[in-house]
């Protein structure tokens, strides 16, 4: 039996209406965290990191300094943005002081130990819902799809940057290779240092891998680290180059 039109032009607005109670209260569309470099942003689908969404980092490999570059990049981020970050966590392996010359101080940071992957991911989420923080940091060796999607969901919600550094579960494995709902995900790893005029070790450097974005392409990077106000850095002569799959081979650094 078909509907009258009245009928359907009633449905069409309880429909509508439904969705604007779904979206009722998310702040999406509140813009992008720029780098500040434009070999990066002029990549970037939004022109940098959208603030009210869901982004990852990992390290490329299991190892301990590739592990803290994915550490170091996330901080950095966080660090340029404005307020309180809540940094959500189950090893107690985080270096405040490295932290801070990354950009991001101690009291800047309400620290959360949680028991396990789960209870990070929770916290997350209310963190994201509260509205009034900065971004919210966690870590975790294993996010379902559900999970990050509540966390995209919350971020939009809140208006709130969410940073899942995903950590390798043992050697060998890809934190990445889960699938996610972020809108952009990052693999991190150790490259050699720019060589100086003088003798001596220049300024750390990064392979930093764009995996993957949502309305984009990936590509590849060697940038400097994070300095202490937490932005990255290309180093001089610039060289990049596009993304080459999954390469997460170990580079240490000179």
């Amino acid at each position: 039996m078909s509907l009258s039109p009245a009928r359907d032009v009633r449905l069409a607005a309880l429909r509508a209406e439904v969705q604007a109670i779904e979206h009722a209260g998310r702040r999406g569309d509140a813009g992008a965290l720029p780098f500040g470099i434009n070999e990066i942003d002029g990549r970037l689908a939004e022109g940098g990191l959208a603030l009210a969404a869901l982004h990852e980092a990992a390290g490329a490999s299991s190892g301990l300094w590739d592990d803290a570059a994915a550490t170091l990049f996330v901080t950095g981020i966080a660090a340029r943005l404005p307020g309180t970050v809540l940094w959500t966590l189950t090893r107690r392996d985080l270096f405040a002081p490295g932290l801070a010359c990354a950009g991001l101080n101690a009291d800047r940071v309400l620290y959360a130990e949680a028991r396990s992957d789960e209870e990070v991911l929770a916290v997350m989420e209310e963190g994201l819902r509260h509205g009034g923080l900065a971004a919210v940091v966690g870590e975790v060796a294993k996010a379902s799809m559900a999970a990050t999607r509540r966390l995209q969901l919350a971020a939009e919600e809140g208006g709130t940057m969410a940073l899942l550094h995903r950590r390798h579960k043992k050697s060998g494995s890809d934190p990445l290779a889960e699938t996610s709902a972020a809108m952009t995900r990052w693999r991190l790893a150790c490259a050699p240092s720019a060589p100086l005029p003088v003798e001596g070790v220049g300024r750390a450097c990064w392979r930093v891998t764009l995996a993957r974005q949502r309305g984009g392409d990936g590509h590849e990077w060697i940038l400097e680290e994070c300095d202490a106000t937490g932005r990255l850095a290309l180093p001089a002569p610039a060289r990049d180059r596009p993304a080459a799959g999954n390469r997460g081979a170990r580079r240490q650094a000179a």
